[in-house]
């Protein structure tokens, strides 16, 4: 481990060096990439040196035992013991900053609600999981960007895409990946009868321009007029924008702005972030299966949560957690679940580390 921690220090070291240069300063790509590795680093540098001076302390006190004055004696015993605790504290910490670390855990999020099966119903649902996110985000002052719905013709949705703005969003919101299942009696039920409909749920990284380059010429731009309810221009001109990417053949659209250049714009931030997850996606499934249990999350095939409206019970089917509290959750209230798959994940991750 240290080992380890003494070549980040020298890395931390050295893009403090780099950051200096003018050159550097003058390449904007660059430039943002070393500030992030520095940001990234700086806690663990600060801990690691900090380890240190405890050590030379501690061997500056062993030194002081060998004094012949018994009271000098004492005082060292009783300054190792106090540095010794410290050591052990921060050694402690050390491990658990080496924990592999998810690089997007501090970037904004687009979640992609999609109504699954259970026709009205399961459209009614997916409006329901977006307000239970809006209002999430809300409590945190994180800013919710719509980026193109769908709506149904009775209060619901089939798709909605959203971006959520705000320092740390893709790491409490990464575990909503998967199929979220409703049982409930729907209001068009007349015999009482529960139902189950579910949605699908997507969480992906926002991709940022220095980390995915698309080639500007690898995109097929159409433009047409847009389709739902109408008014102001927002169906009579052809604001409409469908982005086709040529080499995957990924299609994004987007007709929720009246001017065409912001339609476009949304489409390219969904686009960029599909495709990020693509990469991400396609380099895990190159990796071990050890290095999967590491990332711990991402089948989206899987259901993964049940919401029982006659029980008032939520239960999140991959750690066994029931709660009876659904009408909170709904509010927004899924602190609880979140950090609970967190604890879960980092100890899997901790687990199936390899030995630093």
């Amino acid at each position: 481990m240290f080992d380890r921690l003494k070549g980040v220090e020298k890395r931390f070291s050295e893009i403090e060096t780099l950051l200096s240069d003018p050159e550097v300063v003058r390449d904007r790509e660059a430039y943002q990439k070393l500030t992030r590795e520095h940001a990234d680093l700086q806690k663990v540098v600060t801990v690691f040196r900090g380890y240190k001076q405890i050590v030379n302390d501690i061997e500056d006190s062993t030194e002081l035992l060998k004094d012949g004055d018994p009271e000098i004696k004492e005082l060292a015993r009783d300054e190792i013991g106090l540095l010794t605790n410290k050591k052990d504290e921060l050694e402690n910490e050390l491990k658990k900053l080496l924990m592999p670390r998810d690089p997007n855990d501090g970037k904004n999020v687009l979640i992609e609600i999609r109504a699954g099966t259970g026709g009205e119903e399961a459209g009614l649902f997916a409006s329901d999981l977006f307000r239970m996110y809006s209002k999430y985000a809300e409590n945190r002052t994180w800013k919710m960007e719509i980026m193109s719905h769908s709506p149904t013709g009775v209060g619901g949705l089939k798709e909605i895409i959203a971006m959520v703005h705000g320092k740390g969003a893709y790491s409490r919101f990464k575990y909503e990946s998967g199929t979220h299942r409703v049982q409930r009696v729907p209001t068009t039920e007349a015999q009482g009868r529960i139902h189950t409909s579910a949605v699908t749920v997507a969480v992906l990284p926002e991709a940022e321009d220095v980390e995915l380059h698309i080639d500007p010429n690898e995109i097929k731009t159409d433009v047409y007029r847009s389709t739902g309810p109408g008014g102001q221009s927002v169906n009579t001109t052809d604001s409409a924008v469908r982005l086709t990417h040529l080499p995957s053949g990924l299609v994004v659209t987007c007709q929720d702005e009246k001017s065409q250049w912001k339609n476009k714009a949304k489409a390219m931030k969904v686009m960029r972030a599909r495709l990020l997850d693509r990469m991400i996606r396609e380099q895990n499934e190159k990796r071990s299966e050890e290095r999967k249990s590491q990332v711990g999350t991402g089948d989206r095939s899987g259901r993964i949560r049940t919401y029982n409206f006659p029980q008032g019970r939520v239960t999140d089917h991959r750690i066994g957690l029931t709660l009876y509290k659904l009408e909170n959750i709904l509010q927004g209230d899924i602190d609880t679940i979140i950090d609970e798959l967190t604890t879960y994940y980092q100890a899997q991750a901790l687990q199936n580390a390899e030995p630093v």
